[in-house]
């Protein structure tokens, strides 16, 4: 028998019911769809004033103003492709430079080390 007793003795679950009375789950899609009108269409969003809808997996503009939607996306797509080779330029430049800072450094070092040589060995002398 244990010192204080044994408090906690949870009761046992009774067993679960169906989850679902309902037939539904039974029926197939198109009964359901007749039965309870699930016609539900295409998604549809409206982004900065412009609508939106989905077809064939792709978003596609429900206003009329496609020509202008297709020629502001060559425009940004001309100047997304300027600025890649601004930056690819400027990547370009700044590997330049770290080379010749590397190589300044270097060649710093080495003189510094020619110098210290120099002092070491006219102290030598005298």
């Amino acid at each position: 028998m244990p010192l204080f007793g044994n408090s906690f003795s949870p009761k046992k679950t009774p067993p679960r019911k169906w989850a679902s009375l309902s037939n539904l789950h039974l029926l197939d899609r198109s009964t359901r769809e007749t039965e309870l009108g699930l016609e539900y269409g295409t998604p549809t969003m409206n982004l900065a004033g412009q609508s939106l809808k989905f077809e064939n997996g792709q978003w596609v503009s429900e206003s009329g103003s496609f020509l202008g939607d297709r020629r502001e996306l060559q425009r940004l797509r001309k100047r997304n492709q300027q600025l890649e080779e601004e930056n690819n330029l400027l990547r370009l430049k700044v590997d330049i430079l770290l080379d010749m800072l590397s190589e300044t450094t270097a060649e710093s070092h080495l003189m510094e080390k020619e110098l210290e040589e120099l002092k070491q060995h006219s102290r030598k002398k005298k």
